[in-house]
């Protein structure tokens, strides 16, 4: 069978790069781990690879604001093949800081200034596992999940933040990729955990599947509820078209 090449993308500071590659190889695919700068200066490895995924972590500490510099980096190397890449069809994936970093490249609805994501609610960093329930149809990461996951968040700017004008745009279009389920860890509007671009290629989303692929990754040890289906239909996607 044949294995898709993804590319894990890693800034300084950067720590689930290894999870998701893990995530990517239990879900049939060959990842490779780079950096924004390896893009910039071999460009065609974005030409060869059939899955983008941002990893999560700290990039640059979130210096500035979490994601921009990580977002700074993907416009200079890779920007505009970036963009032929998701023009393509070729799905791409950002986890927690690659979200945010998604976001202010612009490269998701909703942003431009319409969206953001901002501080917790709670105004601290908050690190515990939550339930996702998958609703978007049109976007090729969920559209064949058929339950809930569950996986720990871990981040401090994480709260979904728009106008509801945008809110509704992002209903009527099926944008909203994923939802929290019971308690709202961090005050997204709407209880958005992701979201999805206008032609269902790219997901975003701030907690962490790759962090619940295996049952010993759970407290307790618990077999349902794991992301790797996740990985597997974005995996399933790129083979198929």
């Amino acid at each position: 069978m044949r294995s898709p090449k993804v590319l894990v993308v890693a800034a300084p500071g950067t720590n689930r790069d290894a999870d998701v590659a893990l995530a990517l190889e239990l879900a049939g695919a060959t990842p490779q781990r780079v950096t924004p700068t390896d893009l910039g200066s071999k460009p065609q490895m974005l030409d060869e690879a059939e899955i983008f995924v941002l990893a999560g972590g700290f990039s640059y500490g979130d210096n500035t604001g979490a994601g921009r510099l990580f977002a700074l980096d993907l416009e200079t190397h890779a920007g505009e093949r970036l963009r032929s890449f998701i023009a393509s069809g070729k799905p791409v994936l950002g986890i927690c800081n690659g979200f945010q970093a998604l976001v202010r490249a612009g490269l998701l609805p909703g942003s431009q200034g319409r969206a953001a994501l901002g501080h917790n609610s709670s105004g601290m960093f908050d690190c515990r596992w939550v339930e996702l329930e998958p609703i978007s149809k049109k976007c090729v990461w969920t559209s064949e999940l058929t339950s809930n996951i569950e996986c720990p968040i871990a981040h401090g700017e994480g709260r979904f933040v728009c106008d509801e004008d945008t809110v509704a745009t992002l209903k009527s279009a099926d944008s909203i990729a994923f939802t929290y389920v019971g308690e709202n860890p961090n005050g997204s509007v709407g209880d958005i955990a992701g979201i999805c671009d206008d032609s269902g290629v790219v997901l975003g989303l701030m907690p962490h599947p790759e962090n619940h692929v295996l049952v010993r990754q759970h407290p307790r040890g618990q077999m349902t509820g794991l992301g790797l289906e996740l990985f597997r239909s974005g995996v399933r996607y790129a083979m198929e078209r």
